[in-house]
């Protein structure tokens, strides 16, 4: 879904460029939009622009961003640049002289060396090879059949929730990794109403119970949300005191046939957002806070599964604060290995952004009646047929780079548990 770069807005709170779409309230911290007598003007009254990739007002006499060069909406025909990965939201290399800021989308085309897969019954398979839905063997037994489980398989995902680079290919290729693993659990987040509508409309959502209803996933900016196609017994969800962006902890009590019941949680802790004029807005201390809270409404199960987007940064945030028998899944199951979810050289359809490698996606248990048995990345293959072209500017030059497009710009983790 393409954006109009003249009706973007920009969040007087926290600077977030909010797409056309988002007509109320900031994505990022829910803050009304601003009314005309509220903006910022110079102080001779001129009009002026919002950068779309620093977010710096300019006056429409500069035809380009005097901090980092983006062209100004009046000037150039390009889509408007909302991706935050790509204007330094994320922890990492925060300085502002990068040769990637003020980099732009052209707007999307698709490749034709092959036709995108549109049939839900069709499954593209991390490595290429295609298979229908039906000659797939699930690794564990039927979930609703009463039998107990020799396996429980949860995935968590940070979807993305950019609307105008291919939102519902994308999406549709997350339903087809989710058809491929057949997951019992899911943890979702980044969720928007229009991912939800898709989801809602794809023919693996029937097997799921969902934590959000269809009345209140239509009602919120973004959040975070549990499906569940053992049983969910009860869901909640529980605000952050000290957040700023809107987020949360989803919680919910599952039923797992014949073994002991799962208390499943997810979360999208505060994220870092630098940007001009400072490039500090790390929110670590939010993050801690945040991490603290979660684990202190979950420490009191025997067996919780705490997993999400938790923008961690171990050199900046510290250890994450886990207790007494609550492991981090992935530094037990894979010791040296860094693990790293969002990965601009592994992720080729980032390639184009300022490097960056962060293991921003994790699961955290502690569990008296089950055991680790496995854990995985997933959505790691470009989807069959789709490209874009991203303009980018190396040491004044313009550069236009044709990249594939993934299911997310992070990677999935699909956890394995096996009853003790």
């Amino acid at each position: 879904m393409s954006s109009s770069s003249s009706s973007s807005w920009s969040c007087t709170k926290c600077t977030f460029l909010n797409s056309p779409s988002q007509k109320l309230n900031c994505m990022i911290c829910l803050t009304p939009l601003p009314t005309p007598s509220s903006l910022s003007v110079s102080s001779n009254d001129e009009s002026q622009w919002a950068c779309k990739a620093c977010t710096f007002l300019n006056t429409y006499k500069n035809s380009a961003c005097g901090i980092c060069g983006t062209r100004s909406p009046s000037s150039s025909s390009l889509l408007a640049f909302d991706d935050l990965t790509d204007s330094g939201s994320l922890e990492s290399n925060t300085n502002n002289n990068n040769n990637s800021i003020g980099s732009v989308f052209f707007p999307l085309r698709r490749c034709s060396k092959r036709k995108a897969m549109d049939d839900d019954d069709v499954i593209e398979v991390d490595g290429g090879s295609v298979k229908k839905r039906n000659e797939i063997e699930s690794k564990g037994e039927a979930s609703g059949s009463g039998t107990a489980l020799s396996c429980v398989k949860i995935l968590t995902y940070n979807v993305w929730f950019r609307e105008d680079l291919e939102l519902s290919n994308r999406m549709r290729a997350i339903g087809h990794l989710i058809q491929l693993h057949s997951p019992h659990l899911i943890c979702f987040q980044e969720v928007i109403p229009e991912i939800y509508e898709i989801f809602r409309k794809s023919n693996w959502w029937k097997e799921y119970t969902c934590s959000v209803s269809v009345d209140a996933a239509q009602s919120r900016g973004y959040y975070c949300m549990l499906l569940s196609k053992v049983g969910m017994k009860s869901s909640s969800c529980k605000s952050f005191r000290n957040s700023i962006m809107g987020r949360d902890l989803s919680v919910a009590e599952v039923e797992v046939p014949g073994r002991k019941p799962l208390v499943l949680a997810t979360s999208h802790l505060e994220s870092p957002c630098p940007g001009p004029p400072k490039w500090d807005q790390m929110y670590s201390r939010e993050r801690v806070e945040q991490a603290n809270e979660a684990i202190e409404h979950l420490r009191a199960n025997p067996n919780v599964v705490f997993a999400g987007d938790m923008n961690w940064d171990d050199k900046l945030d510290g250890k994450f604060p886990l207790p007494d028998k609550w492991v981090d899944v992935w530094e037990v199951l894979k010791p040296g290995d860094l693990g790293f979810t969002y990965d601009t050289k592994a992720n080729p359809m980032l390639s184009g952004n300022r490097a960056l490698q962060k293991r921003l996606d994790r699961f955290f248990c502690r569990l008296d009646d089950y055991e680790l048995g496995g854990i995985e990345m997933v959505g790691k293959e470009a989807i069959p047929g789709l490209s874009y072209v991203k303009e980018k500017r190396v040491r004044g030059d313009v550069k236009k780079l044709e990249l594939p497009v993934l299911p997310s710009d992070h990677f999935g983790l699909l956890l394995t548990l096996l009853p003790k």
